[in-house]
């Protein structure tokens, strides 16, 4: 039985980058496998930095994470996940904590998406975890750290 991550990520939609030179092209580089894949319109990413520019960037969860989000309505298409990891931390307001692990949630509606977050939620409860994507060799082992650990946790 597959996961709620695993059934949502693809493995061609987990990278790794050294870094990003503001928060607004972190937001563009996280989110562009799942533009190019088909799940979400271009402006899904403007959505995405205009709600943090209105809003405040509220999908900084803890040190080192992001889930980066906008309305399904913004240009979701399909429901997916993308994970970027930042070498370099990004910084999402000058006082915040550093972000290196941006988790990208396409959600086509307020509820399809609830066994993912519940999945995440428990994977990310332990700051190790965290660290560990943070730290991954490469992307592979990013992308089966979430879906193994997503196995290890349901």
């Amino acid at each position: 039985m597959a996961n709620a991550i695993e059934s949502m990520l693809k493995r061609e939609n987990v990278q790794i980058w050294e870094g990003a030179d503001s928060w607004e092209e972190a937001v563009k580089v996280a989110v562009t496998p799942l533009v190019d894949g088909g799940f979400v319109e271009d402006r899904y990413i403007q959505g995405i930095i205009d709600n943090a520019a209105e809003f405040g960037p509220y999908f900084v969860i803890c040190p080192d994470l992001a889930l980066l989000h906008a309305r399904p309505e913004q240009g979701v298409l399909k429901t997916q996940l993308a994970v970027t990891v930042m070498r370099e931390p990004v910084f999402f307001k000058p006082e915040g904590p550093g972000v290196r692990v941006l988790v990208t949630l396409a959600a086509t509606d307020s509820n399809s998406h609830i066994e993912v977050m519940r999945e995440l939620a428990t994977m990310f409860s332990d700051p190790a975890t965290i660290e560990a994507v943070a730290c991954a060799a490469d992307a592979d082992e990013a992308y089966r750290l979430f879906v193994d650990d997503a196995e290890a946790s349901a």
